[in-house]
């Protein structure tokens, strides 16, 4: 049965039933930060259609005539979108085949704040568990990148660091690589540099807060 659509997309239900969205809307910096890493980890997008008494109703997205140019949905999380295409119920998991896809609204991004001129300190654990401190490198060129071995993007920008911190370090610049992944999951840490030859320091622990 073919139907048309309008809803939010989001990385899954537990995300979205972290708080009541009548009073507290999807789509925040920490949800879209999250959402990277429940799509990477394998949970079906979905699209989440509320009706007027706030009860929401999801229906996983399935490919179909729409053509995306990334591999994922994670683009399109946040957004409130009309999808038009099949609707199929299986196993009390309602589906939407997406042929044709209709950005009406993205997330909106808060206020960036001044601070161009002004210190900002950033203090986390290194490989080892030390503590390592921004400060530290005062007066010198420093490359602060924000990553996660679940970022795609963020591992194929890496080769990209690593000519810059061959290229300019001999005029005290310094790339760092600060991520939002934990001495916990330094297992995949320690792969991805390997994958990736990273040639900089990387910091462990990173939150969105810090990112803003």
């Amino acid at each position: 049965m073919d139907g048309r659509l309008e809803g939010q997309i989001v990385c899954c239900e537990d995300c979205w039933n972290k708080a009541d969205r009548r009073k507290v809307p999807y789509g925040s910096p920490e949800d879209l930060a999250q959402s990277a890493k429940c799509i990477a980890n394998g949970d079906p997008t979905l699209l989440a259609v509320t009706a007027a008494d706030g009860a929401t109703k999801f229906y996983q997205l399935e490919d179909g005539k729409f053509k995306r140019q990334e591999p994922n949905w994670l683009n399109y999380v946040g957004s409130r979108v009309e999808i038009t295409g099949p609707i199929r119920v299986r196993k009390k998991q309602n589906f939407v085949k997406v042929d044709d896809l209709k950005v009406l609204s993205k997330p909106s991004e808060p206020p960036l704040p001044d601070l161009v001129g002004k210190e900002a300190e950033l203090v986390l654990k290194d490989l080892f568990g030390a503590e390592q401190k921004l400060s530290a490198y005062r007066r010198r060129i420093v490359v602060l990148n924000f990553w996660a071995t679940w970022c795609g993007p963020c591992k194929k920008e890496m080769p990209d660091l690593a000519a810059v911190q061959n290229q300019y370090a001999a005029y005290g610049a310094q790339v760092i690589g600060a991520s939002a992944d934990t001495l916990n999951e330094l297992r995949a840490v320690r792969q991805s540099i390997k994958e990736t030859a990273i040639n900089f320091p990387v910091w462990l622990g990173v939150t969105t807060e810090q990112m803003a």
